[in-house]
C-alpha cells in the first residue's frame, strides 16, 4: 500500500512590499531634494573658469556679522556707510556680483537688516544669508 503525501503548496513572493518601501523611498527623497541649493557659493573662481565659455562667473562677496553687529568684509571690520561704498563699488565693476552674508547666532537681527539695507542701497541684487548650524 502507497501513501501519497499531498505536495505542499509553493510560497508566492509578492513584490507589493518592496514596492511600497520603495515608493516611501521615493517620496522621502523627492521632499528632502527640494530644500538643497547647491549654487549657494561658486567653486569656480572666474579666473579657473572653461576659455570657451563667453560669460564668466560673477565675483562672490562674504560679510560676515559678528555677535557685536560689525560687518566684517575681507577681513576688515566697517561700519554702514563703508560698507554701502564698498558694495557698490563692487557692483559698478561687476554688476552680477553675489553678496553672501553669514552672521553669527548672536548677533541681533537689526543689525542683519542694517546690512541687508546697505546692500540694497548699493545696487546688489543678488544676496544670501547663510546659517550654519554646529554639527551634533
Amino acid at each position: 500500500m502507497m501513501i501519497n503525501r499531498p505536495a505542499r503548496p509553493r510560497a508566492l513572493i509578492s513584490l507589493v512590499p518592496m514596492i511600497d518601501v520603495m515608493l516611501i523611498l521615493l517620496v522621502f527623497f523627492m521632499v528632502t531634494s527640494t530644500y538643497l541649493n547647491l549654487d549657494m557659493i561658486p567653486a569656480v573662481k572666474p579666473s579657473e573658469g572653461s576659455a570657451g565659455s563667453s560669460q564668466s562667473p560673477a565675483g562672490t562677496l562674504m560679510i560676515r556679522l559678528g555677535a557685536d553687529g560689525v560687518p566684517v568684509l575681507r577681513g576688515t571690520a566697517l561700519d554702514g556707510g563703508t560698507l554701502r561704498a564698498a558694495l557698490a563699488a563692487a557692483v559698478a565693476e561687476e554688476p552680477l556680483t553675489q553678496v553672501v552674508i553669514l552672521p553669527s547666532g548672536a548677533a541681533q537681527t537689526q543689525a542683519l537688516i542694517a546690512v541687508m539695507d546697505s546692500a540694497a542701497l548699493a545696487g546688489v541684487t543678488r544676496l544670501r544669508v547663510l546659517r550654519l548650524e554646529a554639527a551634533q
